[in-house]
C-alpha cells in the first residue's frame, strides 16, 4: 500500500509528495478614470498651446526701429533707424519697413529711444515749431545751467529777474512756458544757448528777457504719455 507523505512549510501550507501551491497572484489596480481623463486634457492643452505660438510667429511683420537715442527737433538720418520683423497689434501704430527711407530726413516730435518701434506721430517732415508758435534762442550764464544738464524736449518755465543788484519786485514774478529744441554747446566762457520753442503770444517778451538776460529758467518735470 503506497503511501502519501505530507509536508509543511513554513507558511503552515502543506506540500503533498514534493507538490507546492501555486503563489497567490496579486490583482492589479484599476486605472482611474479621472486621471487618465486629466492627461488627455494636458496633452490637448500642451498641443493647442504649441500651435498658437506657431501661428503667432508666423504674423511677424518687419517695421521700422530706432537705432540710436535721438533728441526731440532732430532731423533723423539713416544711421538712426533700422528694421525688424515683429508680432504687433493692429491697434499700435508702427511704420512698416518698406518705408524706413521716407522716414529718413524727417524730425522727432518726441525723444527717440534705441530700441523703440517708430510710429507715425514719432515724426515729422514739417519743423518742429508748429503755426502758433516760434523759437527763441536763450544765452544761459554758466551758473544758470542746471547741473543735470538740457536735453530736446525739456519743458522750461522761463521766470523774470531783477536786475543785478536790485531786489525783486512784489509780487508773483512773470513767465513763459516754453520746450528745449536744441542744446547748443558752452562757449569760452561757459555760456550755453538753447533754442526754445514758445508760443507766438510770449515770443516777443520771452525775446526780450534773452536780450537783457534778466531771466532763469525752472524745469519742470516731464510729462508722462
Amino acid at each position: 500500500m503506497t503511501t502519501t507523505s505530507e509536508r509543511r512549510g513554513q507558511n503552515g501550507l502543506s506540500a503533498i509528495d514534493g507538490l507546492r501551491p501555486a503563489g497567490l497572484v496579486t490583482p492589479r489596480g484599476r486605472r482611474r478614470p479621472g486621471l487618465l481623463i486629466a492627461g488627455i486634457a494636458m496633452a490637448l492643452l500642451g498641443a493647442l498651446a504649441v500651435i498658437w505660438l506657431v501661428s503667432a510667429s508666423g504674423h511677424r511683420v518687419p517695421v521700422v526701429m530706432v537705432a540710436h537715442d535721438v533728441a526731440y527737433g532732430s532731423v533723423l538720418t539713416r544711421d538712426d533707424v533700422t528694421t525688424t520683423s515683429v508680432a504687433v497689434d493692429s491697434s499700435v501704430s508702427v511704420i512698416a519697413a518698406g518705408q524706413l527711407s521716407a522716414v529718413v530726413g524727417q524730425r522727432a516730435t518726441v525723444n527717440l529711444h534705441r530700441g523703440a518701434l517708430l510710429g507715425r506721430a514719432d515724426v515729422t517732415s514739417s519743423s518742429v515749431v508748429g503755426p502758433d508758435q516760434v523759437l527763441v534762442p536763450l544765452p544761459l550764464p554758466a551758473g544758470r545751467v542746471p547741473a543735470s544738464g538740457l536735453s530736446a524736449g525739456d519743458r522750461l518755465q522761463v521766470v523774470d529777474a531783477p536786475a543785478a543788484g536790485a531786489d525783486p519786485a512784489p509780487g508773483v514774478p512773470r513767465s513763459f512756458s516754453a520746450q528745449v529744441v536744441r542744446v547748443g554747446s558752452a562757449d569760452v566762457n561757459g555760456t550755453v544757448v538753447v533754442d526754445v520753442v514758445a508760443s507766438a503770444v510770449d515770443g516777443p517778451a520771452l525775446a526780450t528777457r534773452a536780450g537783457t538776460g534778466r531771466f532763469v529758467i525752472v524745469v519742470l518735470p516731464a510729462v508722462t504719455p
